[in-house]
């Protein structure tokens, strides 16, 4: 995959995201708040805590910050993503990081 096809797929997923934590917010009041700047989304939390997620398209790779640590995660085969070095998966561990920081349980899908 060039770097032009992975970007349109990793775009894809900020997309997805964007749109549900504005959902967030707008449906159940959740104090979330995205900033998109190019091909990086950083949420915002009521604790002033934040998650940056962003490509790298040299890698090939999303890659996650948050308070429980850093992690990368890679296009399979299958249009799924899985850390590389704990084979967890994005939606799964977005998901989880989400709702830690929010306090609340929240559901990421990727698309």
């Amino acid at each position: 995959m060039n770097e032009s096809e992975f970007l349109a797929v990793a775009v894809a997923v900020l997309d997805a995201i964007e749109v549900q934590v504005d959902r967030w917010y707008d449906e159940q009041d959740i104090d979330i708040e995205g900033e998109r700047n190019g091909n990086v989304l950083t949420l915002s939390f009521e604790d002033r805590s934040q998650v940056v997620i962003n490509t790298q398209a040299p890698m090939q790779e999303i890659w996650v910050a948050s308070r429980s640590g850093g992690f990368h995660y890679r296009l399979q085969e299958d249009g799924s993503w899985f850390d590389s070095r704990n084979n967890k998966e994005l939606a799964d561990a977005l998901s989880e990081i989400i709702s830690e920081q929010a306090n609340t349980g929240l559901r990421v899908s990727l698309s």
